[in-house]
């Protein structure tokens, strides 16, 4: 793994754009001074989009400042709540009020993940080894499992934030997202982030660039 010193943080800049800070040495900016000639030095970062609007996705291009973009969470903090379901080998923990509904665990495995059933999880609906690697790729973090009381919820990744085709970042590795709060039993070293602008969990990712169609033309 990396250098924990020199691991990646994200600031999320009030009602503006990500700021991921990769460098967290400060160091002098070219042709900058001050009047005595001592260097001006900063950590090393880039602003990326979040309202959804800049014309140079994934960078912020200062479209959120004409745009009035908010970055109010509207959710109910009711709706921040781990569910565990309990089978015969294995447990599934589920939080839905952090899930970016990417479709890989109902579209991967119907046979635990039942969209329009009660309960909507059947933790022996087949194998453990099938349901691991199927929570493995859940990018928000709102999947867990527990095998013998000991729960598994992070992987060993490098920093990496993956700007997704027509949907949030998704970040790996643990990077820190600074002064906000996660939710309820929710991963630090994998979750999604809104890029569309459009969420309401904010700023996290909630899905909702599938409802206002977002697209982003550069590929």
């Amino acid at each position: 793994m990396s250098d924990p010193r020199q691991t990646p943080k994200i600031a999320c800049l009030s009602n503006g754009p990500y700021y991921l800070l990769h460098d967290m040495t400060p160091a002098a900016v070219p042709n900058l001074c001050r009047e005595g000639g001592e260097p001006c030095a900063t950590v090393r970062g880039v602003a990326l989009c979040r309202c959804g609007a800049s014309k140079n996705k994934p960078f912020c291009d200062g479209t959120h400042g004409t745009i009035g973009f908010k970055d109010r969470r509207v959710t109910e903090e009711t709706q921040n709540r781990r569910v565990d379901y309990a089978g015969k080998r294995i447990t599934i923990h589920d939080n839905r009020g952090i899930c970016s509904h990417a479709g890989f665990c109902t579209e991967g495995l119907k046979s635990v993940f039942r969209m329009g059933e009660e309960p909507w999880i059947d933790p022996d609906g087949a194998s453990a080894e099938e349901i691991i690697e199927t929570v493995k790729k859940c990018p928000s973090g709102a999947l867990s499992y527990s095998i013998e009381n000991v729960e598994y919820r992070d992987q060993d990744r490098e920093p990496m934030v993956t700007v997704t085709d027509d949907g949030p970042y998704a970040i790996t590795g643990g990077i820190e997202l600074i002064g906000v709060p996660f939710g309820e039993g929710a991963s630090k070293e994998h979750y999604t982030l809104c890029r569309c602008g459009a969420s309401k969990n904010k700023p996290f990712c909630d899905g909702s660039h599938w409802e206002v169609e977002f697209t982003d033309p550069v590929r």
